[in-house]
């Protein structure tokens, strides 16, 4: 009888709704009072979605038309909650949006940083990452200057569940701990600890530890024994769903299987979280499978997926359909298990959700053997994709936290402070001054030790060029000397022999002649050869003299490798004209190579250094790579190392450009400029 009643209600209500001409709602429609009763039908879950969604806006037309005071601010809030209990978050954006303009004209820092925690939300539901936290950022600073500890922390724990979802895990561990710090001294907050600890759980189960995943969840599920949480919120539901999980990830599938039950045991479970009984459904159908209890089994996948696709739940339908992937590969149903993959990769790129589409991947290769290889090619590639995009938004996080200013003070008793400011300025300037002045003196100190220091190193290496010079030289007069005596006793000889016996060839008839001739003539065929011989001995003695430098080049290197363990490969561009490039210019270059070589030894850990010499018109390019470990250059202070490079490179009026990240190596480029006089190109025509 209750039930019919209900249904009679209902009807009423409907008709109501659907007859303009009602004089019940004509008499709302002309009361004040009719605000509360319009938010109130919004927000019934006995009503169908239409016509909550036509009460919130008639609820939103009147707020409109009212005065914009803190009481407007609050029921434009009411709109915003039941857009978003009707999923309708297009519309809860723009009504979080629009307090944030209202509350930004008349300076009302407590709406205004709610109604960010609120955008916030929003763009976290789009999976717009970078807004979501750059609004929580900015609720962060209101609510710090406001002094609401209790708001900051619930925005800590928006933000730590955005660093979650953008695997950015650490980060999160460490901001819900700051969320722990806050709650410790404030009261009634078990909701907050309650979601402080479930979602570390979740974080440590990601991260496969294990034990402590299942430590925080029974702290979570201990919290609800405060009976001030509401139990229409059904958390209860959702530790055992977690606990289950966890299991689940430990292939404990008994255990699993036990805190799933325990979950769909919780009262009104499927009237007050739908989505939540559907997840629970269909974790406990795979538990069951995974012990191979298929009583019930795939009705209860199939029961759970009917819930979620009338819910929209994304990606509860794909994990869904994976699940009966695995169930339809085990019970050797290969066309249903392809089907149901296919159909999960489908929707997941759709979706543009990354997960989900490497999970479908990585069942389609398992369950369709003949395409495996193109599928686990995707998955890599995927993979690959997704861990760069992670990385890239956990860097963006930092940049905005780092970026983003503080909200300026908005204090009315400014000119009170103003005396104050200028005293305060006056007593800083000059202490400013004579900390300018001291760090001016040292600085200048220091760059003439540093000059000393560089003039000390630059005539040693000038020493080391003259001696490898001398030794050069040394060795072309010996090479002289050989060469001419070569000449003196052996060609000279032969010729003169030849010559003589030539002269000899008047004295015979013809026929001894000709013969005669034909010997002479090889003769001095083998005399030329022994000429060009001589004269590439003398042009290889030539190279090397000109070259001197990449010779002292080359023992650096050989010293690097008899050393490091590194692999150390070389590269000398044969273009370059050593013998036009300035002294001065080979020094430094000798210098700054032997500064990145010790960098590279010292702190990047790399397994392979680069070092290359390339010629471009006008320039003369020294690149230095290493894949060690990489740094962050902006955050990271110059050393004297990097100092030195700049400053040799300075000298020969060049640049340097240093190009590295964490884990992607450094790569240092000098660009030296060559007078144009001396083109170190050489001409192909």
């Amino acid at each position: 009888m209750k039930k019919y009643s209900q249904i009679l209600l209902l009807l009423l209500l409907i008709l109501f709704g659907c007859t303009k001409k009602s004089s019940f709602y004509e008499n709302v429609n002309s009361s004040k009072d009719s605000l509360p009763v319009y938010l109130s039908l919004a927000n019934d879950i006995n009503l169908p979605y239409k016509f909550k969604q036509q009460y919130n806006e008639k609820a939103l037309s009147i707020i409109l038309n009212e005065k914009d005071d803190s009481l407007n601010k609050v029921n434009l809030f009411k709109v915003a909650n039941r857009y978003y209990n009707m999923n309708d978050l297009k519309s809860y954006g723009r009504i979080s949006k629009l307090i944030i303009s209202r509350s930004q004209s008349s300076n009302d820092s407590v709406n205004l940083a709610k109604a960010y925690t609120y955008l916030g939300d929003y763009y976290s539901s789009q999976s717009i990452s970078d807004s979501a936290f750059l609004v929580y950022f900015k609720a962060e600073k209101l609510y710090k200057q406001i002094n609401d500890k209790t708001n900051l922390a619930k925005t800590y724990l928006s933000k730590a569940d955005l660093q979650f979802k953008e695997s950015d895990l650490f980060e999160s561990e460490i901001t819900i701990f700051k969320t722990l710090k806050i709650l410790k001294d404030q009261e009634n907050v078990s909701d907050l600890l309650y979601h402080c600890y479930n979602l570390l759980g979740i974080l440590y189960n990601e991260r496969e530890e294990y034990n402590k995943a299942l430590e925080f969840h029974n702290k979570a599920l201990n919290i609800l024994k405060d009976k001030s949480i509401p139990s229409d919120l059904q958390l209860k539901a959702t530790s055992f769903n977690n606990i289950g999980f966890v299991y689940l990830s430990m292939k404990d599938y008994k255990k699993s299987k036990i805190n799933f039950n325990e979950g769909l045991k919780q009262k009104n479970l499927f009237q007050e979280s739908t989505s939540l009984y559907a997840m629970l459904l269909d974790n406990l159908a795979y538990s069951k499978f995974k012990l191979n209890e298929f009583k019930d089994i795939p009705e209860q996948f199939y029961r759970s997926l009917k819930i979620r696709d009338s819910l929209n739940l994304t990606s509860g339908i794909i994990l869904n359909k994976i699940h009966l992937s695995e169930f339809y590969a085990v019970k050797n149903d290969t066309f249903r298990a392809i089907q149901f993959s296919k159909q999960a990769l489908n929707l997941s790129k759709k979706s543009n959700k990354l997960r989900n589409t490497l999970e479908a991947l990585k069942q389609l290769a398992t369950v369709d053997p003949k395409n495996a290889s193109k599928y686990s090619k995707e998955y890599i590639l995927l993979n690959d994709k997704m861990l760069k995009s992670e990385r890239k938004m956990g860097e963006k996080f930092s940049r905005i936290e780092y970026e983003t200013n503080e909200i300026k003070d908005q204090n009315s008793n400014l000119q009170e402070k103003n005396k104050t400011l200028v005293y305060v300025f006056s007593i800083c300037t000059l202490l400013g001054l004579f900390f300018y002045v001291y760090k001016t003196q040292q600085a200048k100190n220091r760059e003439l030790i540093f000059k000393q220091q560089q003039q000390i190193a630059n005539e040693d290496i000038y020493n080391l060029m003259i001696s490898q010079q001398n030794e050069i030289e040394s060795t072309r007069i010996k090479e002289k000397k050989k060469v001419a005596q070569e000449l003196h006793d052996g060609v000279l000889g032969r010729m003169f022999g030849i010559r003589i016996s030539l002269d000899s060839l008047d004295k015979m008839d013809e026929e001894q002649a000709a013969a005669k001739r034909k010997k002479y003539l090889a003769e001095l065929k083998h005399i030329e050869e022994d000429i060009r011989e001589i004269s590439h001995d003398l042009n290889r003695e030539k190279s090397e003299l000109i070259n001197n430098f990449v010779v002292i080049l080359k023992k650096l290197f050989d010293n690097q490798r008899n050393t490091y363990p590194a692999k150390l490969i070389t590269s000398f561009d044969s273009h370059i004209k050593w013998e036009l490039v300035n002294n001065v210019v080979k020094i430094n270059l000798y210098r700054i190579v032997q500064e990145a070589l010790q960098n590279c030894n010292k702190y990047a850990k790399a397994s392979t250094i680069k070092v290359e010499f390339k010629s471009e018109i006008d320039h003369l390019v020294l690149s230095v790579f290493d894949d060690g470990i990489g740094f962050n250059p902006k955050r990271t202070k110059n050393g004297i190392g990097l100092h030195n490079i700049e400053y040799r490179a300075a000298e020969c009026k060049g640049t340097v450009a240093i190009k590295s990240a964490k884990g992607e190596g450094t790569l240092l480029v000098v660009k030296v400029p060559i007078d144009q006089k001396i083109n170190l190109q050489t001409n192909d025509t």
